[in-house]
């Protein structure tokens, strides 16, 4: 793909995914809001709704809800499903784009396990599919009676999920994959089980029946378990822009203490809001496990290491088979890069390689052959502020070396 349309692909795909996403969070959080700021009104009967007050833009507003349905139905109704639909939509073509387009790039490591393009997206389609069909399957068994058995298991799931994708995924492409998991079990929540169900209420009103109050139940447990993964959703989305997080070994587990650290936060909110207290523990644990995440983290990093007093990481074996660069394009790159780019870092401040893109053999450097036409030829983006003095005949060495076959 020319790297100037994937470069814009990307930033325009990203754009609209995290427009749609803010209208989705904001959407839930506010909704999950107003369940807890409920309050018993004369005109619902007790236990099967209520209203509350607020105020904003210069205006007061009372917003009633109806656990079972009302007796009568407005001839106009408001659905908040869009948020959802377009931010899986928006976020699925990203994912394609990004990680399956440039799968060589993003997604697959040699160093974990040798796919094709075609292999690597392929798991990645049934590790989303295989993940809604666990996740609905467990909330249809008789484990569901038990919420807080049911949450232990869905835990133990995505967590499970997390580690098979290490097996087979660069790190950065297993957090992103287990992001897009939880996101498509939120927006099939959403498409399969919440909106299906206030049709069939809706239907059933319009009819004279009585609606089954099973179905507002059975959404209501949905739309809180997107209550209670959106955090770490949103974590797991951005944290590929962060390599400590994803360049160790135990990135499984960073992912269940997130889930956890996030979980807890959000909480720690909705008893807040609805009137039961500041329940401050919560943020105490939800400290302590991204503590030890950070902790988990500081592993991968040879700084980190030196810092724990921990032996070095033995690197896996790259495949002898992968290309390589030529010389004169090694020698450019590793004296203009590899001070940053590389498994121990010697720029100051620098812990890690930025984006986990290391520079400091040839075969890294012709596996990364299109970000380096993208960011030191077609744009000067790289070195950063030029700081390492790179050459116009270095530039252009570098543009006959990316434009050859």
């Amino acid at each position: 793909m020319d790297p100037i349309v994937a470069e814009w692909g990307n930033l325009l795909l990203r754009w609209a995914h995290i427009i749609t996403a803010m209208a989705w969070i904001g959407s839930s959080f506010y909704f999950m809001h107003l369940d807890a700021t409920l309050r018993d009104v004369p005109d619902i009967p007790a236990g099967k709704g209520g209203a509350t007050w607020e105020v904003h833009g210069g205006g007061f507003y009372e917003v009633k809800k109806y656990l079972e349905a009302p007796a009568h139905l407005p001839q106009e109704l408001i659905w908040h499903k869009w948020q959802s639909y377009s931010t899986w939509i928006t976020g699925f073509f990203l994912l394609v784009w990004l990680y399956y387009a440039q799968s060589d790039l993003y997604l697959i490591d040699p160093a974990v396990r040798q796919l094709s393009p075609f292999a690597a997206g392929a798991i990645g389609l049934l590790g989303l599919a295989i993940g809604w069909g666990a996740y609905d399957a467990l909330c249809r068994s008789p484990l569901a009676k038990n919420e807080m058995a049911l949450s232990a298991v869905l835990f133990a799931l995505i967590v499970g999920i997390a580690w098979v994708f290490q097996q087979f995924f660069s790190g950065r492409g297993a957090m992103i994959h287990v992001g897009a998991v939880m996101a498509t079990i939120m927006s099939a929540n959403v498409f399969m089980i919440i909106i299906p169900g206030q049709k069939k209420i809706i239907a059933a009103l319009t009819s004279g029946q009585v609606p089954d109050p099973a179905l507002g139940k059975r959404a209501k447990i949905r739309s809180t378990h997107n209550n209670y993964l959106t955090l770490p959703v949103v974590f797991l989305m951005v944290s590929n822009h962060y390599p400590l997080v994803w360049s160790t070994p135990y990135t499984f587990v960073i992912v269940g203490l997130v889930m956890i650290a996030g979980a807890l936060v959000r909480l720690y909110f909705n008893l807040h809001h609805a009137g039961k207290g500041h329940q401050w523990w919560t943020w105490i644990v939800a400290t302590l496990a991204l503590a030890i995440a950070a902790w988990i983290t500081m592993s991968a990093s040879p700084a980190g290491r030196e810092r724990l007093g921990l032996s070095a990481l033995v690197e896996p074996a790259v495949a002898a088979t992968l290309p390589k660069a030529p010389l004169e394009v090694e020698q450019i790159v590793t004296s203009r890069c590899s001070m940053c780019h590389a498994r121990e870092p010697v720029w100051q401040g620098i812990g890690i390689a930025p984006k986990g893109v290391m520079l400091d053999t040839a075969e890294r450097i012709a596996r990364q052959k299109e970000a380096i036409r993208l960011h030191s030829v077609l744009t000067h983006s790289m070195p950063p502020n030029n700081i390492t003095e790179m050459t116009a005949e270095e530039r252009r060495m570098l543009s006959l070396w990316v434009n050859s076959k």
